[in-house]
């Protein structure tokens, strides 16, 4: 269990728990440690090398072995990766020339050969009835062996590992970060909190839980440890019975209720009754979930419990046998008959709801009157407003003028993305901008003025994480919209999945765009090379777990965009399988080595998300020839099998330049807000510390920052938004 919890600290914070144990003489140990980890690009810093150094070997080979393991779990080196051509990048076939060759070896195999002319006679072939197609042909100590030794570069990835405090006191931390976190967190993440919640339900608490699924993941742990539940409205109750039976606490997939111990109905029926009692109002937050708590109260039984008329009512507004007029359907009635004034009268009372509504009360006021009544609301209510919402309509507004007469692109919570035509009126641009303004300044009002802020120039393209589900877990994953640099001129993506129950095959492609977005090219498995790339072959089956690779040559690659995909032909969804994951690796031109080289790997993200295409990221080459990521982590919903690269190029198009034309709110924009005359603001250089504390946001913690400096970096990013 220790291990578990150890592992959760490192993947979040880049920390080991200050490792325990008698002292010694492990200098020698801890050496040999800190090469195991330059091997998968990691390091330990200077101080947590010195510390190992006085302890015992065998407490340093306990806390190798331990940590070896999470940080190959970590970039994707916990898994063998095979490739289907053992020489892959080197000698790929044409693609006729391989399927012709898997042919012939099929018609001189007895059991194949006669069903393979019956095939061909019909002028139809199934490549999967090949013997030689989509299944290794070699083991994978073969391929090892066929493989040159990787050449190190100084360009190789290394992610230092620093010295934590004691395993209690990260766990606390990290529990007081993930539960008090300002944005919802993605899925990986609240499972992590749910991990430390059953741990920290007794102990610190944020000062207040703002997201209501992490309030639903506490509410569960404080339960079982009898601790006081912290509820507001009666959704905060519907969904700690979804946590209760293992279902979905942000409630977008229905959840079967389990038969719930009596202990457990009182608890929550006190909670509904105390909220009702406390704000019969609230009452109107049923109609929202209708469904969903009728199916509840057929688990709780209201009924049995008389003391409790408060909470009977929830279930009679969900049956309907009782009247409770939503605050949604009062202003809907308003906006219905164009009353603005009335709507902003009675939104003032909802700020976020008000916030929300913007876009539509400036399109449909009748004159700049209402329009100036509208924005002014908005400035009277916005210190009201979520730091999270006020900074997602300012980038709303930034786009709007961009986006009309462009396909605007929508993502669910789940990560599916589809585009639609704009067909919205324009606003105004006069009161656009002046929105605009408002809402920076009361954003700069917000945010703290540190005396000193120090800035790795990497991290200023990095979009704000105004969603967790922005971005999956995985290592060097940044939110969706950020933009990075690719240093370096061999770029590698890979894919792994391993099949839980029937036969799955995912394939990894890539579509070259031109700049119009207009197809330039593609590789996959019916395009196994094209000018600059090479695929790795198909693999059409994973009970063992499977791999593919693209390799790409940057310096020969005419097109603007490359755009990696998984599609899944057959088989399993993204959350299905019992596992999958998507990176990239980039390389020197020299520099060989085996297909997965884990210290070369950039990226590596969880591949779970609904929808049958996978869309991790796009790279774009820029005027000066020099080629960026931006991240997309989006699905498409694609067809229920034989999805193909070449049969979804314009959905796929249309979402990436979506995407791609869209400006996000990024730490440029942030700090920018905070540079004032308390601030003193400089980028860092790589080398020279200064010797005061200072906030540092960068891409990793360096080290030698001076104690007391406050660090922020992709893994706790959220941070930075403020209330």
């Amino acid at each position: 269990m220790s291990h578990g919890l150890e592992a959760l600290v490192i993947r979040h914070t880049h920390r080991i728990p200050s490792p325990k144990g008698s002292a010694g003489d492990g200098a020698a140990a801890a050496r040999q440690f800190d090469a195991a980890l330059t091997s998968v690009g990691f390091k330990l810093s200077a101080e947590l090398l010195e510390l190992l150094s006085g302890l015992s070997g065998d407490a340093v080979a306990h806390t190798a072995r331990r940590t070896l393991r999470t940080v190959r779990e970590m970039v994707g080196d916990h898994v063998r990766h095979n490739a289907y051509f053992i020489d892959f990048p080197a000698n790929v076939p044409d693609t006729e020339e391989f399927w012709m060759r898997c042919v012939i070896q099929a018609l001189g195999d007895d059991s194949a050969r006669e069903n393979v002319r019956k095939q061909l006679s019909h002028g139809v072939l199934d490549l999967l009835s090949l013997p030689a197609y989509g299944r290794y042909q070699h083991t994978y100590e073969e391929m090892l062996a066929a493989q040159d030794e990787l050449i190190a570069s100084a360009g190789d990835r290394v992610t230092v590992l620093h010295l934590g405090r004691d395993l209690e006191d990260e766990l606390t931390d990290l529990y007081l970060a993930l539960a008090g976190s300002t944005t919802p967190l993605g899925e990986e993440h609240l499972a992590d909190l749910r991990t430390l919640a059953e741990r920290c339900a007794l102990g610190p608490q944020p000062e207040s839980i703002p997201v209501r699924e992490n309030r639903a993941v506490v509410n569960e742990a404080r339960l079982a440890a009898g601790a006081d539940l912290l509820l507001d409205t009666v959704v905060d109750v519907l969904r700690l019975a979804c946590a209760l039976s293992g279902g979905d606490v942000t409630l977008r997939e229905p959840t079967r209720f389990r038969t719930l111990p009596r202990p457990v109905r009182r608890a929550l029926l006190a909670g509904l009754d105390a909220v009702v009692a406390a704000n019969p109002a609230k009452l109107a937050d049923v109609h929202a979930h209708r469904e969903a708590f009728k199916r509840l109260g057929e688990r709780l039984h209201p009924h049995e419990y008389p003391r409790r008329p408060h909470a009977a009512e929830v279930f009679a507004v969900a049956r309907g046998e009782k009247e409770a007029r939503s605050f949604d359907s009062r202003v809907e009635k308003l906006l219905d008959a164009y009353d603005v004034l009335g709507a902003v009268r009675l939104l003032e009372s909802a700020p976020g709801k008000l916030f929300r509504a913007l876009d539509l009360l400036l399109r449909i006021a009748a004159c700049q009157e209402e329009r100036d009544a509208v924005i002014a609301a908005a400035v009277r209510v916005a210190p009201a407003v979520s730091g999270r919402v006020v900074l997602s309509v300012r980038e709303h507004f930034h786009n709007r003028e961009r986006e009309s007469g462009r396909a605007r692109v929508f993502v669910n919570r789940r990560g599916r993305g589809w585009v639609a035509p704009d067909v919205r009126p324009p606003v105004a641009a006069a009161d656009r901008d002046r929105l605009i303004a408002a809402l920076d300044a009361e954003i700069r009002r917000r945010l703290p003025a540190p005396d000193r802020l120090l800035l790795d120039p990497d991290v200023l393209d990095v979009a704000l994480p105004l969603s967790g589900r922005a971005a999956p877990g995985g290592l060097g994953v940044l939110p969706r919209g950020s933009t990075s640099a690719v240093d370096g001129k061999q770029l590698r993506f890979f894919v792994y999945w391993k099949e839980a129950a029937h036969r799955t095959d995912y394939d990894l492609s890539a579509l070259l765009l031109h700049s119009d977005y207009s197809t330039d090219a593609w590789l996959s498995y019916t395009s196994l090379r094209t000018v600059g790339g090479v695929h790795s072959g198909d693999v059409t089956e994973a009970p063992d777990g499977a791999s593919e690779f693209i390799g790409l040559s940057l310096d020969r690659v005419r097109s603007t965009f490359i755009v990696p995909q998984v599609n899944i032909y057959a088989g399993e969804g993204f959350e299905e399988v019992e596992e999958s994951f998507f990176g990239f690796m980039l390389r020197d031109a020299e520099q060989k080595g085996r297909p997965f080289e884990p210290r070369t790997v950039r990226m590596k993200s969880e591949l779970r998300g609904a929808g049958r295409v996978a869309l991790p990221l796009v790279f774009r080459r820029e005027g000066d020839g020099r080629w960026r990521a931006k991240w997309l982590h989006l699905y498409l919903r694609g067809i229920s099998s034989a999805n193909r690269v070449e049969d979804n190029q314009m959905s796929v198009s249309k979402v990436v330049s979506a995407v791609v034309e869209r400006e996000y709110l990024t730490v440029r924009y942030l700090t920018g807000l905070m540079d004032g005359p308390t601030t003193a603001v400089s980028l860092w250089d790589g080398e020279h510390m200064p010797d005061e504390p200072v906030t540092y946001i960068g891409l990793e913690r360096p080290e030698g920052l001076p104690p007391g400096s406050r660090v922020i970096t992709p893994g706790n990013l959220r941070d930075l938004i403020p209330d």
